[in-house]
């Protein structure tokens, strides 16, 4: 990147893109942490493997999502969620539990593995308000997250850093894949059309059954 500035208003716009993303039950375990400070974001890169996108970009994005769920965190949202829409907390209250009970039943290791992926999803939204915006983005997952957890005291917060997000603009003089050919899977090998016939060879009644016995 070659540290040209982003506009406040396009930066604004990836922030409310992810913001806007779905997620499950609509709880949004997870939060983004700004950087532009070139102090941390040197310190940051010493913890990335000195990948210099991070130096040389406008924003730093953080993505941190909950290192687990709680009863009050849950109640919290879904509460939330009642008084935007004037509407009594009794509402939720039924599917509250349904949502708790689901949770209660993962150890913590799959709790906090659930938010990460709740928290991807904000993340795509970020990278495609981004283009939208010709703004380019390098995702990076390649960093240690102890060490960035530590720096940006998110321990004990009840958050853990999950991917991080430069934004800025190419530098397109050193960036040898500007002109390159962009390849990707070819499109019969990563997208399969099926049909009730290519799915499992298991019989109705016996897939009832199975059904009937996790649930």
């Amino acid at each position: 990147m070659n540290a040209r500035v982003v506009s406040l208003e396009k930066l604004n716009y990836i922030l409310e893109a992810a913001r806007l993303s779905p997620s499950a039950s609509g709880l949004q375990p997870y939060k983004i942490i700004v950087i532009s400070d070139k102090e941390l974001l040197e310190k940051i890169k010493s913890v990335a493997f000195n990948q210099n996108q991070i130096i040389d970009c406008s924003h730093l994005l953080v993505f941190a999502s909950w290192d687990r769920y709680t009863n009050e965190r849950i109640t919290k949202v879904l509460n939330y969620i009642m008084d935007e829409r004037d509407q009594p907390y009794s509402t939720m209250e039924s599917y509250k539990k349904i949502i708790i009970n689901h949770y209660e039943n993962m150890d913590p290791e799959s709790q906090a593995h659930d938010a990460e992926k709740q928290c991807y999803i904000a993340f795509a939204m970020a990278i495609a308000a981004a283009a939208e915006q010709k703004v380019d983005t390098t995702p990076i997952g390649g960093f240690r997250h102890d060490m960035l957890d530590k720096l940006l005291q998110l321990k004990g917060s009840g958050y853990k850093s999950t991917v991080i997000l430069p934004l800025g603009y190419r530098d397109i003089n050193k960036d040898w894949l500007v002109n390159q050919k962009k390849v990707r899977t070819p499109k019969e090998d990563f997208i399969k059309e099926m049909t009730i016939a290519d799915a499992s060879e298991i019989n109705s009644q016996d897939f009832t059954q199975s059904l009937g016995e996790n649930f």
